[in-house]
């Protein structure tokens, strides 16, 4: 049986745990509150002073403390200072908000003042910045230098860097040389230029953070296609095989299979112009459905694959109106060769087979705008320009 002073004890424990209780959660309301009062500061800040959207500064105020506004608008300052408008400044906080709260002085300026020194000035400063925000984010001396020292290596101008970081923000991210130089080294082996090793980063950095013994795979595929590393077209093959997969590759390759290509007509095509495969699935389907409307042979195409690279709206369907406009008129044969003109330069067609003729045939400048129609082809043109 209990004691009564046992049972006082007790109680007196209970209540002052139960005290205890609700003191901390009093406190813990208190912190809540403030904890409120300060996020819909910072959310304002991050609306009226970075241009953030209300809902991209409440995801946003989750990473930034702010004591004061006053560290936060020197570093604003300082980014305007160096070229950054109100757009840039907006994408940059709502990639990495906790740089608002970087020490302008000791972090920021002197990795911008390094950039700068390399010749990347506004306005490709912010773009340069904005897309590789790691720049900003990882220390100068241990990383930033030595992967732009590493990339410099291979690129000749400040505009090459440019146009290589703008390609890619792993490159920056990743430890560059330890992932790409054993790419690197089996092109070079191979007989591929230090320049064209420089024009694959330029075009697709990514292309060389492969795993080694993959990369060396696909460089020895390339060669068996008959591609000759020397030249750029080799280059053009490695950044087309290392971009698309496997499974993509052979859906595209099918693809143009069912239109009548056999092995031979797409592996020659493919080494007059590797860049075919970077073309969508779509775009593939469409040029050879339109060539076939045209009266044209799988085969046409295979011989000038840079169709692929061109416009169907703006080049491919224009010009193909304008000859067959000359054509019903009597004024180039009905067996002219079409492909090379709807290739041709805008220059060298509308000089050939514009300006010689649109005095005679006032109707050629409409075709040449698509206002013309053509039986069979009305549907598919009006469908490719609404």
């Amino acid at each position: 049986m209990f004691s009564f002073s046992y049972l006082r004890r007790t109680l007196i424990e209970c209540r002052t745990a139960i005290d205890s209780k609700l003191s901390s959660l009093h406190c813990y309301r208190t912190r809540a509150a403030k904890s409120k009062e300060q996020e819909s500061v910072i959310v304002s800040y991050l609306v009226d002073s970075c241009g953030l959207s209300r809902e991209k500064a409440i995801s946003a105020s989750k990473f930034v403390t702010l004591g004061s506004t006053e560290r936060a608008n020197s570093v604003l300052a300082l980014l305007r200072s160096h070229g950054f408008g109100e757009t840039d400044i907006e994408k940059l906080i709502s990639k990495h908000p906790a740089l608002i709260m970087a020490d302008p002085e000791k972090n920021l300026k002197p990795k911008i003042a390094y950039v700068e020194s390399l010749g990347i000035l506004a306005p490709d400063l912010p773009k340069v910045l904005c897309a590789n925000t790691q720049i900003l984010l990882r220390n100068l001396n241990t990383h930033v230098i030595p992967t732009f020292d590493f990339l410099r290596g291979f690129l000749e101008t400040s505009e090459d860097l440019v146009y290589a970081l703008k390609q890619s923000t792993r490159v920056i991210r990743c430890n560059a040389e330890e992932i790409m130089m054993p790419n690197i080294d089996t092109l070079l082996a191979n007989g591929v230029s230090k320049s064209l090793v420089g024009r694959l980063i330029m075009l697709k950095p990514q292309s060389l953070m492969w795993r080694a013994d993959l990369f060396s795979e696909m460089i020895n595929e390339i060669k068996g296609m008959g591609f000759e590393p020397k030249t750029k077209k080799f280059v053009l093959a490695v950044r087309s095989m290392a971009t698309v997969s496997k499974a993509t590759w052979e859906r595209k390759k099918e693809l143009l299979m069912s239109f009548g290509w056999s092995e031979n007509v797409f592996s020659t095509a493919f080494k007059v112009q590797p860049m075919l495969m970077l073309c969508s699935e779509s775009k593939i389907k469409e040029l050879m459905d339109f060539s076939m409307k045209a009266g044209l042979q799988p085969s046409d195409i295979s011989k000038c694959p840079n169709l692929f690279l061109a416009s169907l709206e703006r080049r491919i369907m224009p010009r193909y109106f304008v000859l067959k406009t000359l054509i019903s008129e009597g004024l180039i044969r009905k067996d002219v060769d079409l492909v090379w003109p709807l290739n041709a330069s805008k220059t060298s067609f509308e000089k050939k087979f514009i300006a010689e003729f649109e005095k005679d045939v006032p109707q050629l400048i409409k075709a040449y705008r698509g206002e013309c129609k053509f039986e069979g082809f009305s549907q598919f043109f009006e469908s490719k320009l609404s």
